[in-house]
């Protein structure tokens, strides 16, 4: 068979596995426990001079 060839039977043989299911996989929902934390104190000004500092290193 050449290049680039029409394969029926490699067609046929794509097209059953794509039409199956994979129903094996666990699809109960996680759940993370922890806590986070952020610091909101600096100003905008205040990040930017951070920001510039750090750049400049």
């Amino acid at each position: 068979m050449s290049m680039g060839a029409y394969d029926e039977e490699e067609h046929e043989r794509r097209e059953r596995k794509n039409s199956e299911v994979d129903a094996d996989f666990d699809d109960e929902r996680t759940n993370y426990q922890g806590s986070i934390e952020y610091d909101s104190g600096e100003s905008a000004e205040e990040l930017l001079d951070q920001f510039e500092q750090i750049k400049s290193e």
